[in-house]
């Protein structure tokens, strides 16, 4: 083999890898923008699941709730 082929194959081996890392990062933030504008439990889902399991939640114990789901995202 010539050498210029090995150099192509290393220059497709380090772009493909450049390309994987740039479509981590991109989607993660895309990700995270999306969870944060739409969140996948909201106010009226954790009164309805206290209310499911028979109890009645106040406002004090809804937003210690979501503050923890918020923590996680």
């Amino acid at each position: 083999m010539e050498w210029f082929v090995l150099r192509d194959i290393l220059y497709l081996v380090i772009g493909l890898i450049i390309g994987l890392v740039i479509g981590f990062f991109v989607s993660r933030k895309v990700t995270k923008k999306y969870l944060k504008e739409n969140p996948p439990i909201n106010e009226q889902m954790i009164k309805a699941m206290m209310s499911g399991m028979g109890r009645t939640p106040s406002q004090k114990q809804i937003n210690q709730m979501m503050k923890q789901m918020n923590k996680y995202m």
